[in-house]
């Protein structure tokens, strides 16, 4: 039997923070630190704490990286801008146009690293011509109330961006150019982390549009005129990318695996539900607490505690008026589909520690989470139909809020099944 089980949790979640720590990983990666000019460039939550680790292994250098507000780093001469993050802001803007000048011109024979990791689609920002700041500030906020997937998302994005698929890259030709990449996307593809600013990609304005029309996005007029001309996202075989090389360094299924091997030193059989997972964070929800539930009815007492654990990135349609965030709904619905089970804790946090647009990473339940709520006065399912879940669990004191944890790989969600007391 695990004692403590929110304390386990809570412990695996810091785990998998950890791992995902460029401190920790990044100077593995990088390569000797080359003769002639080097630039670095970056854009992420992540960014300023890659900055970091690259000065560290390398000593201070020339550069400008763009981060969250409030995940800002020491750097010796990198320069550390901070920005609005889902939901960008003249910050941003204004160092996104810094950072295109700082690459202009290069030789042939510099070197420009890029770092990027999740958050950076929101922290460049160079909007097409006839779309403005305001205009592409509200296409970011119905893109994130949709429930449309990050990777359509950010393929909206790219078609409205001066710098995104591949265009950064394709402003340091002839440099070479070197992307380390935490990924914080499904599957791992580099050309949606951060909206892909050094990987060419094949789609089109009207792909755009698609995503646009079938998730229902209200948009400016501005927004479709745009899209209905040509776009400047660089082709994956488009030769000024033929100096760039993207390494993803840091995935989600590194940090579930060793918040795995965490586990069965504690006694616990794990499951891994895969590291990719995507949906509407309600309906995962049931989904896994029908397996939770599943399993713990063929147990018998004495049996050691099952982990469920999965990583992706969920999504919520924004349907009421609440403060919520996917992790934080996932919990909510799946402490109701639970129903007060006894035996089974979960654990739901993004591993930024930023659940949509909270200043917390996610919540915790347990068995006695709907008895407490009911206790505070707190309705699970109106605060659900809300898409309150944050409000909700500031009432039960059930958030899990870490500040900036420096690293971005994605939602990290933990469900213990343990066997029945008789």
């Amino acid at each position: 039997m695990i004692d403590h089980p929110e304390q386990f949790l809570r412990t695996l979640f810091d785990r998998a923070v950890e791992v995902a720590d460029p401190m920790r990983s990044l100077k593995d990666f990088l390569p000797e630190k080359p003769k002639g000019r080097v630039i670095v460039i970056g854009a992420g939550k992540a960014s300023a704490r890659m900055a970091e680790a690259v000065e560290a292994a390398w000593g201070p250098c020339e550069g400008l990286v763009i981060t969250r507000y409030g995940y800002g780093r020491p750097c010796r001469g990198i320069e550390i801008v901070e920005a609005a993050h889902p939901v960008p802001d003249q910050a941003g803007l204004d160092a996104t146009a810094r950072m295109l000048s700082l690459v202009e011109g290069p030789r042939e024979g510099d070197f420009v690293l890029a770092l990027i990791s999740g958050g950076a689609s929101a922290l460049l920002v160079q909007p097409v011509p006839g779309v403005s700041l305001a205009e592409k500030q509200a296409v970011n906020q119905a893109l994130l109330a949709s429930g449309a997937p990050i990777d359509r998302m950010n393929t909206v994005r790219k078609h409205l961006s001066q710098v995104k698929g591949g265009q950064l890259a394709a402003a340091t030709w002839p440099a070479d150019l070197l992307a380390l990449m935490i990924s914080d996307v499904p599957g791992d593809d580099p050309a949606f982390i951060g909206s892909g600013p050094t990987v060419g990609d094949p789609s089109a304005p009207q792909d755009a549009l698609a995503v646009i029309d079938r998730w229902q996005v209200d948009v400016p007029a501005s927004v479709r005129q745009a899209l209905a001309g040509a776009s400047g996202v660089v082709g994956p075989d488009d030769p000024r990318l033929a100096r760039t090389r993207n390494v993803i360094y840091a995935a989600p299924r590194q940090s579930l695996e060793a918040a795995s091997s965490l586990a069965r030193q504690h006694g616990c059989h794990v499951r891994l539900l895969g590291d990719a997972l995507e949906g509407e964070a309600r309906e995962v929800a049931e989904m896994q607490a029908k397996e939770a539930l599943a399993l713990q009815a063929a147990m018998k007492a004495g049996d050691p505690p099952i982990l469920l654990l999965s990583g992706g990135e969920l999504t919520v349609t924004r349907r009421g008026d609440g403060i919520g965030g996917p992790n934080a709904e996932f919990c909510l619905a799946l402490a109701l589909a639970l129903d007060g089970a006894s035996g089974i804790h979960a654990l739901a946090c993004d591993t930024d520690g930023v659940d949509g647009a909270a200043e917390v990473a996610g919540a915790v339940i347990g068995p006695q989470t709907l008895t407490t709520a009911d206790k505070q006065g707190a309705d699970p399912r109106l605060a659900l139909h809300r898409n309150d879940a944050h409000s909700f669990f500031a009432t039960l004191d059930a958030q899990v809020v870490t500040g900036p944890t420096l690293t971005n790989v994605n939602d990290f969600r933990a469900i213990l099944v343990q066997a029945p007391v008789v």
